[in-house]
């Protein structure tokens, strides 16, 4: 095994889009393995939206990335060397690794999986994930979807809305997504199985959205923020859900953003609008990965995840998120399991 580690470190805060000189990637020695703890190698990094936020000094659920630090983030990895009577050379494991070819561990926070017949171990990564767990919990708990309700998803051929339209069909519900691009609607629709779709590229958002939501819209999964979001708020129904998830539209931005400005909306029909962060719901994640590993196998669910090769990457990986270049689950691969 080699005896380096390659690491991305954060060297500045970026300033709108992240900048190439905001990281850098440097080689550091292999740690020694001490008496509780174990070395764990990664195989696949997760980038997702809130990259960005941990680099930004802005208040969040998580402290900022400090300067000078690994660049936070969640990761895939086996054991290689284990001191630590909790955990065996070979476990597959999931936690906050960082972005780096291996990272040292005293346990806390590491999660052991389960390797499941004919299931690869990247939907540990995307599906059988806090991905999928933030579809659970927010459209379920959150939304609390009725049969019939009409739920809109923006962002939806993206890692969590790509599975909150098809727990909304699993729940008898009318799924509306909103993407960037035809080949994204086509897939939302003929293979998810949403009901409509809308490219916010090349049709007018608010009048698509009347259209296909005629009946106007129940449940809002936000992802998005932005003129998006004010279409969708001049459509709610009484008593509308709108689940916060994220705001990936606003996290570049180099000066707050202003609106949205059909907020009054939430008042005139008594809407409820609630953010929410999936680690909210940790004690819990044993019930989302049961039964959406039984929609799995059930055939109710299907999951795709977009992979670069290469911790090298990892950095084209983030920028893809915002460029909506990804679809669903973008995921580095760093090495071989």
């Amino acid at each position: 095994m080699t005896t380096m580690n390659r690491q991305w470190i954060l060297k500045s805060r970026p300033e709108g889009e992240i900048a190439d000189q905001d990281l850098q990637l440097v080689e550091t020695p292999l740690p020694e393995v001490g008496d509780g703890e174990l070395l764990v190698r990664t195989t696949y990094l997760s980038v997702d939206p809130t990259n960005r936020i941990w680099m930004s000094d802005q208040k969040g659920y998580m402290p900022p990335v400090e300067i000078g630090a690994v660049m936070r983030g969640v990761s895939l990895g086996v054991v290689e060397t284990s001191r630590h009577r909790g955990f065996a050379k070979g476990d597959l494991v999931s936690g906050l690794g960082g972005w780096q070819d291996f990272y040292l561990s005293d346990g806390k926070g590491l999660s052991k999986l389960p390797r499941l017949p004919g299931v690869p171990s990247e939907a540990m990564m995307g599906l059988l994930s806090m991905v999928g767990f933030t579809a659970y919990f927010g459209l379920l708990d959150i939304g609390q979807p009725k049969e019939g309700e009409t739920v809109v998803v923006s962002a939806a051929a993206g890692a969590v809305g790509s599975i909150v339209g098809q727990i909304a069909k699993i729940k008898g519900c009318r799924a509306v997504g909103i993407a960037g691009s035809d080949e994204k609607c086509r897939w939302i629709t003929e293979d998810l199985g949403f009901d409509a779709a809308i490219n916010y590229k090349t049709q007018d958002v608010f009048e698509a959205l009347r259209e296909a939501c005629p009946d106007g819209i129940d449940i809002d999964f936000e992802n998005v923020g932005g003129d998006i979001f004010d279409c969708v708020l001049r459509l709610i129904n009484f008593k509308a859900r709108i689940v916060l998830c994220g705001l990936i539209s606003q996290y570049n931005a180099p000066e707050p953003v202003p609106g949205p400005y059909a907020l009054g909306n939430i008042l005139m029909q008594r809407a409820r609008m609630e953010g929410f962060i999936v680690t909210d719901y940790q004690d819990r994640y044993g019930e989302a990965m049961t039964q959406l590993g039984q929609w799995l196998q059930e055939g109710k669910l299907q999951y795709k995840v977009d992979v670069l090769d290469g911790l090298e990457n990892t950095l084209e990986g983030v920028r893809r998120l915002f460029s909506g270049a990804n679809i669903g689950k973008q995921l580095i691969k760093v090495s071989d399991e």
